[in-house]
């Protein structure tokens, strides 16, 4: 009795497991023929509920709306960089970014200084000589009056003495009175004369003193030091452009370039004020507006999406000579809402402006929709089969469009025509 139930359990046993393996072996190949219906040979994409959103793309630079810009100084000719802070060094106010060399002005000091001094000394030794001019002066002076007292002395006796005597006497006080006025006349002469000498000297030393000052403050400009906090952002030195050609944009200032009087060396960006610029096309100014929102990458920063919004969008066409023939277009501006500290100024960017919202709309890519007949269709994944399906399609943006009919969202849509696979594969 136990050997036949023995008997029926493992024939029981073996059945179960036959009927296990049949399964296993149908699942697995119904999987195969999915897998490859799904995805394998021909690519898929599921249908979503989403919103649709219209992007125009533009691309462009990185820039900054409010900076500050540090220059080589203007009055002191070609100065030689010995010190200059690397690109992005952040820094605080008063810190310094760049020096120059000081020894040109250096020399120009001390002939300042020199100039100085000799034109104090002239002033000095001017003064003496005028000294002794006007006491020699004073000396004449007092003598011709001596002289026109003694000559009225003597015109007093006239009452006692001949008459020839008399008018002897009275052309001699004449003569000695005619002295006087003319000694009079020269020590006031003399006087004016004085006056504009040293006046004179005085200028050529407000002279010599301004050239100094003005020389001093040139040295103290020679160092340039940051006037808020911010990023050190280098800028192009375009004389080295213009000494080796035009194949290449010019490359930033360094240590050991020579830079011209008034050379905008580096800059201060406030990041607050952070936009990203480029131009539209004549195409698509009409359907950007102020205010649309708008998601920014830029290149230096591919770990990081921005988001952002249009600022400026000129009113004007420009033409762009980048191409031949020239194209006009318009020159657009997308503020950041965020920054991040390593962006900086002249960092190429991509700006997606969302020009159209739709919500609640079934998204397939649009490379999912083909066109036969004059008819908008799409193979729909239907078991291990794509089935052709007409659908009704509205509006297409960046790699998306809107089905309104014809689509559920869940359902998958070949990216490739199968129709075309099956062809091949039959050849």
């Amino acid at each position: 009795m136990f050997a036949v139930f023995l008997h029926l359990w493992q024939r029981r046993r073996w059945a179960v497991l036959s009927v296990a393996a049949v399964v296993l072996v149908v699942a697995v190949f119904g999987a195969v023929r999915l897998t490859r219906a799904a995805g394998t040979t021909i690519p898929s994409a599921p249908a979503k509920l989403g919103e649709f959103v219209d992007y125009i793309q533009v691309r462009g630079e990185v820039k900054a709306l409010k900076s500050v810009v540090l220059t080589a100084p203007s009055g002191s000719g070609d100065v030689l960089i010995v010190k200059l802070l690397r690109n992005g060094t952040a820094v605080k106010k008063g810190d310094e970014v760049a020096a120059f060399d000081p020894s040109q002005l250096q020399r120009q000091l001390e002939q300042r200084q020199t100039d100085l001094k000799q034109s104090e000394a002239e002033i000095a030794r001017t003064r003496a000589n005028w000294r002794l001019t006007q006491e020699l002066d004073l000396t004449e002076l007092a003598k011709a009056r001596y002289d026109v007292e003694r000559a009225r002395l003597e015109l007093s006796k006239a009452e006692i003495l001949s008459q020839i005597e008399a008018e002897k006497n009275r052309l001699t006080l004449g003569n000695a009175e005619q002295k006087l006025k003319e000694v009079e006349q020269k020590l006031a002469s003399d006087k004016i004369a004085e006056a504009a000498d040293i006046e004179s000297r005085k200028q050529r030393r407000e002279k010599a003193l301004f050239e100094l000052r003005q020389t001093q403050r040139n040295i103290s400009l020679l160092s340039l030091k940051a006037p808020t906090d911010g990023m050190v952002n280098l800028l192009p030195n375009y004389r080295v452009r213009m000494m080796f050609g035009m194949g290449s944009g010019p490359p930033d200032f360094r240590e050991g370039d020579r830079a011209w009087p008034g050379a905008a060396i580096a800059e201060l960006p406030d990041l607050s004020t952070i936009r990203v610029t480029g131009r539209v096309d004549e195409a698509d100014r009409g359907r950007i507006k102020l205010e649309q929102t708008a998601t920014v990458r830029v290149d230096a920063v591919p770990d990081k999406e921005l988001s952002g919004r249009v600022a400026i969008i000129s009113p004007l066409a420009k033409p762009d000579f980048s191409s031949w023939p020239p194209v006009k277009n318009f020159d657009l501006a997308v503020q950041l809402d965020l920054g991040d500290p390593r962006i900086r100024p002249g960092m190429s960017a991509t700006a997606r402006v969302a020009v159209d919202r739709q919500p609640n709309s079934i998204l397939i890519p649009v490379e999912a929709i083909f066109t036969k007949n004059g008819l908008s269709l799409v193979y729909v994944l239907s078991g291990a089969k794509f089935q052709e399906r007409l659908v009704d399609i509205g509006r297409r943006g960046s790699g998306q469009a809107v089905v309104l009919r014809g689509l559920r969202a869940g359902e998958r849509v070949a990216l490739k025509d199968p129709t075309l696979k099956e062809e091949g594969g039959g050849r």
